[in-house]
């Protein structure tokens, strides 16, 4: 029997609007691959992200390119040689994850030798001003773990705002790329002073060396800079941690692969996501399970989910049912 593959455009709204330093947007737009062979479907989910030069129609015409290969029984090890690292490979990849576990009546936990439990999210802080950053962290100042979008020319004023009015919340701040040789220093030492727990991506993507030569009063951590496993040993020297997404290495295959290696290089690993549904963030939730920070509160920020979703209770987020996923 042939396997049937296919790959849709989807909208999900957001609440409100969400806001970094390259942008704002009101609506998530994915991607989902399904593969089906029979009765049985797999389904998978990718978010294209334009920084890393992908759109929605040429990530869906990537999908349909393989899907030949795809019908005449490829799997996720050939899916490694077909595509790239990036959000084609992830849909595809989760889909082939999901399609395995129907088969074999076996969940991907399971398959995995896991036995999964909830975790802690951190929540998202959209990009805006001082004050009103300052009273989206008072509303959820009970969370555990924020996560704070900066990279502006103003960053100070927003870090000490959110600081005060959560003083006691796990702080990371997101810089997105947006601070420079000049201001890097500065920005670390305030950091420590506010007893923000991590730094993730405060320099460009491979303008970073300068991480190296300076002391990191804070654990800073790599997103921009680090996609698969291959990235891994150029950043030993300049960063502490790494944020390992599905829609960056390809997929759940590729994405344990490189939580392997980070371990095994000292990295504290991340876990996190573009804003999507939680089928997108169910096989990232099994890959977080213990891991040192958890960034999978996409379904949060939407106003309107996947039915069946994950389940979420305040910051905790629970392992997916197969219904959903896996």
């Amino acid at each position: 029997m042939r396997r049937n593959l296919e790959a849709t455009i989807e909208t999900f709204p957001i609440t409100g609007m969400f806001t970094i330093s390259r942008g704002s947007k009101t609506e998530a737009e994915v991607v989902t691959c399904t593969i089906s062979l029979g009765e049985i479907s797999g389904r998978g989910e990718c978010v294209p992200y334009r920084r890393y030069g992908e759109s929605i129609e040429a990530v869906v015409a990537e999908i349909r390119s393989i899907s030949a290969a795809v019908t005449e029984g490829a799997g996720r090890a050939e899916l490694l040689r077909l595509l790239k690292p990036g959000a084609a490979r992830n849909a595809v990849d989760c889909a082939l994850w999901d399609l395995e576990a129907k088969q074999g009546k076996v969940t991907v936990a399971d398959a995995l030798n896991l036995s999964p439990r909830p975790i802690t999210t951190a929540f998202t802080l959209s990009l805006g001003d001082a004050a009103s950053m300052a009273a989206e962290a008072a509303k959820n100042a009970k969370r555990p773990l924020l996560k704070v979008k900066l990279g502006t020319e103003d960053d100070e004023s927003r870090m000490r705002a959110v600081r005060q009015a959560a003083p006691t919340t796990r702080i990371i701040v997101d810089a997105n790329e947006g601070w420079t040789d000049d201001n890097i220093e500065h920005h670390l030492r305030l950091a420590r002073q506010l007893q923000i727990s991590l730094i993730e991506q405060p320099l460009p993507a491979g303008q970073d060396a300068k991480l190296a030569q300076i002391e990191r009063l804070v654990p800073v951590c790599a997103d921009e800079s680090v996609h698969a496993t291959d990235d891994l040993e150029a950043l030993r020297d300049r960063y502490d941690a790494v944020n390992i997404k599905l829609d960056k290495t390809g997929g759940l295959t590729e994405a344990l692969r490189m939580k392997a290696e980070a371990k095994r290089l000292d990295f504290d690993i991340m876990v996190g996501c573009m804003v999507g549904t939680s089928l997108a963030i169910a096989p990232a939730v099994l890959l977080a399970q213990d891991a040192e920070y958890a960034d999978l509160d996409g379904p949060l920020l939407l106003a309107r989910d996947r039915q069946p979703g994950l389940r979420y209770e305040g910051s905790t987020v629970f392992p997916p049912a197969p219904a959903l996923w896996g």
